[in-house]
């Protein structure tokens, strides 16, 4: 079981956690920006075809990707914060057989 979090440490991680969001609030808002753009340049001017469909599918699943790590695996039990324990202990083992 994780040791209780400091109160910097909670205040560490809440920060970094809240520049996760607005990280991915930032790529939302450039995603729809530039796409509103290409989705006008496609229909009313260049080219035959709508071709904008293709920027919004691939931007669009690295979007999603983007806010899976965040808003998924980013919370508190998620998997990274179980990785990060498991290497603190590990790095303290490692520091107590030494002696330090």
């Amino acid at each position: 079981m994780p040791s209780p979090l400091s109160t910097e440490e909670i205040e560490a991680l809440a920060r970094k956690r809240a520049g996760a969001k607005l990280g991915w609030y930032t790529h939302a808002a450039a995603f729809a920006v530039v796409n509103l753009a290409l989705f006008g340049m496609s229909r009313y001017g260049f080219g035959d075809r709508p071709w904008s469909v293709y920027p919004l599918l691939g931007w669009g699943l690295g979007l999603a990707l983007h806010g899976i790590s965040v808003f998924v695996l980013g919370t508190g039990n998620g998997l990274r914060e179980r990785m990060v324990q498991k290497e603190r202990e590990r790095l303290q083992r490692e520091q107590d057989r030494n002696g330090h």
